[in-house]
């Protein structure tokens, strides 16, 4: 009587090659986009998902056009394994450089945040911690946690970040500014519509930000309808436009976490009492699951400390 052949056990998991394209594949919800992330061929990635949904016994996403639809089953497995190669990144990094995580924090900002509100106080937390280097990278495009070598980032936005910790620690409202010089010679304003007889100084980044007015609306909420809010140079970056009412250029629609060193300095002088707070607030964020090195900790609680009693009220425009 022949014995019969027993067949190979199944493998534990899948490679790891394949679980990456297939995470990157629920995530980015496209195939091609996964080959573009991971760097191969988008023929390479539709092999390693086909390995995958042998080794799960079935498919495992639904095709529409360019578009793949995972199954529930898949973005559950996805969200786990995001978590899994972010850790497995955290722990390589510490074997490329073992002595940085006693050392070296990496914090990715806007480039308004990092110039106007972090840079300048950054000295304190050097004095209290002169054996940690703070490495500042200023930068309006999303950091990517699982591929960049940056600990923590301060974001600008309304606070619901996917797999991300996000702690609110600045408010933000919008306040019309100009030099002291500036206001002294052309005159006092007591009312909104005065403003309207001086250069005005527009913020593109805030034109693009839903929470926050632009000149036009925010004249148009005080009931005034005018044209001229619509003249004025533009910048792209809100750093820019504080210099330049601080240069006399005109006035300034700033957010008030920019404008406060300046404005405390005697730089700035706020023309009007009128703060018109925003829905969106500056965040630290940071990977849910990751663990915290010491520096890191150290930070976030120096940061803490810097931003106390700086939250403003209200719910915004």
């Amino acid at each position: 009587m022949e014995r019969e052949e027993s067949k190979p056990a199944a493998p534990a998991m899948p490679p790891l090659l394949s679980l990456r394209a297939f995470e990157a594949s629920v995530r980015l919800k496209s195939l091609s986009r996964a080959a573009e992330e991971l760097g191969v061929t988008p023929s390479a990635v539709t092999q390693h998902v086909r390995t995958v949904e042998a080794w799960a016994g079935g498919p495992l996403f639904r095709r529409t056009g360019r578009l793949v639809i995972p199954s529930d089953a898949a973005e559950a497995a996805a969200t786990s394994l995001s978590e899994g190669f972010d850790r497995l990144f955290q722990g390589a990094q510490l074997l490329r450089a073992p002595d940085r995580k006693d050392r070296v924090i990496a914090i990715s900002t806007p480039p308004a945040f990092a110039s106007k509100w972090l840079l300048p106080r950054l000295d304190r937390f050097r004095d209290q911690h002169p054996e940690v280097e703070v490495w500042v990278s200023a930068d309006m495009r999303l950091v990517d946690f699982s591929t960049g070598d940056v600990d923590l980032a301060v974001r600008y936005g309304p606070g619901d970040y996917e797999g991300l910790v996000a702690e609110r620690i600045l408010s933000e409202a919008v306040i019309p500014v100009a030099s002291p010089g500036f206001a002294e010679a052309h005159g006092p304003v007591t009312c909104p519509r005065d403003l309207l007889a001086f250069p005005l100084l527009h913020d593109m980044g805030a034109e693009a930000d839903p929470s926050c007015p632009s000149w036009r609306s925010w004249f148009r909420a005080r009931g005034i309808d005018d044209l001229r809010t619509l003249h004025g140079p533009r910048y792209g970056d809100a750093g820019l436009v504080i210099d330049e009412a601080i240069a006399g250029k005109g006035i300034a629609l700033a957010k008030r976490a920019i404008a406060d060193g300046d404005i405390r300095a005697g730089r700035l002088a706020s023309l009007l009492d009128d703060a018109t707070p925003l829905r969106f607030a500056y965040w630290l964020v940071w990977p849910r699951g990751r663990t915290l090195l010491p520096p890191v900790r150290a930070f976030i609680a120096w940061l803490r400390a810097e931003t106390v009693g700086d939250v403003i009220d209200g719910a915004g425009i």
